[in-house]
Order: structure tokens, then sequence, then C-alpha cells
């Protein structure tokens, strides 16, 4: 009982770990003359008290695993973080260079529930006569549900990252025209670098924030040229948006066009030292982006945390009409051989969207990889501490082949019984 507390500890909270059978072995290696030597360490997953080696899942969905989406969330965090005010390899001097928060939206498909604001934050009646609640099941239906562009609104989805790439591009053009430069020259001087999420709204379409930063032709690690400021980026963005457009597939002789919405909001953010109650600071934009790294469709529309195998499936699923009208039209357009490449029936579960949730620029700071190489790193140190540091050559033979996944109900209920240690990642100590 005592190794299995500790292996199912190892997991960090995880409640639906990967399981595992094989072996793994180490071996001592001398590097004069590159001999094989003894056995260092041999693990059998045979003789590991679960039966198997346990492994973290690493999902990033709060709906499927709580504790990996929590490390998800802080990585994001920190990754935001580096790149707003320095840390994790970034300088510090980043803090000084022109940065907004920008949120783009999609167009309308129709009318749809909502909760309109007035002066002083007041919350008006929707268009139906009703003062909705901030949790009320109706927010983000359709008004009228036959008159709804449900095509669109799955299609709109399926090209948002494209949307994002043109705007990208438009975005580097505009600030480039503002500072008087051709686009090759504007590359010796400037550069924009940007981190983004995507989020769903109540009515299940797609919206994008961003941290958008201009730098030096050096990323971070360079100064900004003079003219750059937050005005002229947020004067770009305003326009670059504008412009954006992704020519989409003609369905029944209609041509389908994809632009943002008329919704865009940008706003300046400020160094936590000038916050005074009003400003936009670094750390409520890191923990505001992280938030929604670590969601999907479900937690805004009802929908689905994972891919369907048959449309039959809809039946026996507790989800919104709205949201099932979403997943069965993506359905039905995934059978059109015209529409193939977009792989609607796949992502009918994400409402079509099949964009990477979390991405950014190169230059703008860290990469989740580096984070979890940095935590893997510690991991070991720490063992170190505990078992005497390990050679310097080791030769590694293993082999594991996939068993499953979850936990026995046993497994389960110890698991409960643990205080999981925030942020510490899967593998056994066993397996070390």
């Amino acid at each position: 009982m005592p190794d299995l507390l500790r292996q199912l500890s190892g997991l960090g909270g995880c409640t639906h770990p990967i399981r595992l059978d094989g072996h793994r072995t180490e071996y001592d290696v001398n590097i004069r003359t590159g001999e094989i030597g003894p056995v260092l360490r041999h693990v059998d997953s045979a003789a590991l008290p679960a039966g198997q080696l346990l492994v973290r899942c690493n999902n990033r969905r709060t709906t499927r695993c709580p504790a990996c989406a929590e490390v998800y969330r802080r990585d994001t965090f920190h990754l935001i973080t580096s790149g707003l005010r320095g840390g994790k390899g970034i300088p510090e001097q980043v803090a000084a260079h022109p940065r907004v928060f920008a949120t783009l939206t999609a167009p309308s498909f129709g009318p749809v529930h909502n909760r309109p604001t007035g002066p002083a934050g007041s919350v008006r009646k929707c268009r139906c006569g009703i003062r909705h609640g901030q949790d009320a099941a109706a927010l983000g239906a359709p008004l009228d549900p036959n008159s709804y562009d449900y095509e669109a609104a799955v299609l709109w989805n399926a090209h948002a990252g494209m949307l994002w790439r043109r705007f990208s591009i438009y975005l580097r053009r505009e600030v480039a025209r503002r500072a008087g430069l051709s686009q090759r020259a504007f590359r010796q001087h400037a550069r924009v670098s940007f981190a983004k999420v995507a989020e769903y709204q109540k009515r299940g379409a797609v919206h994008f924030h961003a941290v958008i930063r201009l730098d030096g032709p050096d990323g971070g690690d360079s100064p900004p040229p003079s003219w750059a400021t937050a005005e002229l980026l947020t004067d770009a963005i305003n326009t670059a948006t504008v412009k954006a457009r992704v020519d989409g597939p003609v369905i029944d002789g209609y041509a389908h066009s994809f632009t943002f919405g008329r919704q865009l909001d940008v706003r300046t953010i400020r160094s936590a030292e000038f916050d005074g109650g009003q400003e936009l600071t670094e750390r409520a934009v890191a923990a505001y982006i992280a938030k929604y790294a670590t969601k999907g469709a479900e937690t805004a529309t009802g929908a689905l945390d994972r891919p369907l195998k048959f449309l039959a499936e809809l039946a026996q699923l507790d989800i919104s009409d709205h949201a099932r009208r979403l997943i069965r039209t993506a359905w039905t357009l995934g059978a059109r051989k015209d529409l193939e490449n977009l792989r609607l029936r796949a992502w009918a579960h994400m409402l079509g969207f099949r964009g990477h949730f979390s991405t950014k620029s190169r230059r703008y700071s860290t990469t989740l990889g580096a984070l979890r190489d940095a935590r893997a790193e510690w991991r070991r140190a720490q063992a170190a501490v505990a078992n005497g540091p390990e050679p310097d050559t080791t030769y590694v033979l293993a082999h594991w082949v996939f068993a499953g996944t979850g936990l026995s109900s046993a497994e389960a209920w110890l698991a409960a019984s643990l205080e999981p240690a925030p942020g510490t990642e899967g593998e056994p100590t066993h397996a070390r």
C-alpha cells in the first residue's frame, strides 16, 4: 500500500493517467573506453505497485483533468508574463516596449440572446424583452434558430486560424507603412511579436485574445525604434483587422468570405507601477489569457470535450440545442468532398475550429517546451539529492506499449486521499 501511494503521488493529482506496459534498463558506460558496465536501474511494469507504469495525461482541458490543466495554465501564465516583463531567458527591458492587449471577435451570424450593458455597468433587457442573468442558459442561443446562419458560423471557426495569420501579415505591413518603411526595410528596424489564445463565446464562435508587442529587429533583446509607440500599434491593429480577409468555399452558389467582426477592443498594457486602478496591468493580462488556455467549446456552449465517432452519439448527450445544431452542421459539411481538407467531422466537437488554442511568435518569449524541460531538470536535481548523483554517461534500453488510460476504482479512491503537489509532473519515482 505505501508503494502504491508513492506511485500515485507521482502523478501530481492526474485523474486520467496513461498506463504503459514494458521495461526500462539503465547501464553505466565507461566514458574513456565506451564499455557498457553493470546495470544501474531496472524497471519492469509488472513489478510496479499498480502493475503498470502510470504517466500523466498532460491534457490541457479542465473538464478532462483538472490537475494537468492547472499545470498547463501556470505554464501559459509564465509564458505570457515573461514576454511582458522579462524572465525565463527574456530581458527585463521588454517591459518598456510598446504593448497592447487586443480582442478580435467573429462577425454576426444572426441575433442571439445577450446581456447588453448600460451606464455604470447596468444590465439592460435583451432583444427578447428579458433581462438575462449572468448564467442564464439562453445566453448565446439564437433568437430565431431557423434564420441563424449555422453554416457560416461553423465555416468561420474552421477558417479562424487562417484569418489570424492573414491579420498578422497585414499588421506588419500597416506598422511599416506608418513608419515610412518598406517591408524589407521594416525587418531591419523593428519586429512585431505576439502571443494569443482562442476563446469560445456563448454563441459558439471563436475569438482571439492577444498580447501584441513592438520590438527592435532582434525581438525582445533589442529596443524598439523611437517611432514605435502603443498608439501607432493600436492604429495599425485597427486597420489590419478591417483589411484581413480569407476567401472560403462556394456552397450552393454562395461564395463565403471571412472577416473579423466589428467588435474590436485594443488597450495599452501598463506596468504595475503605473497602475492607477484603470490601466491594464501585466499580471492581469497574463492571468486572463492563461485562464482561457485550459478551456474549449464545452465551457462556453455546453458542447463536447472529445471527438465524435458517430453522429448518433448526439442523441445521448445532454447538450444545448444550439450546440447540437452547430455540431450537426459541422458533421454534415464534413461529408462534402470539396471541404474534406477542413476535416470538419474530426473537429465537429470543436464546432469546426481546428487551430491551436495557444500560439505565439518565435521571439515573443520562452516556450512551453522550455518550461517543461526546466521542470524535468528540477525533478532530476531533486532525485539526485535523494538518491545520489547519476553517472555522467548511461546507456538506456526501454520498451513501452500503451495499455490503457485511467485509474481503477481502488486507485482513484487512494488518489483522492492524496494532496497533490501543484506543478508536479507524472513519472513515478520507480521509473527514474
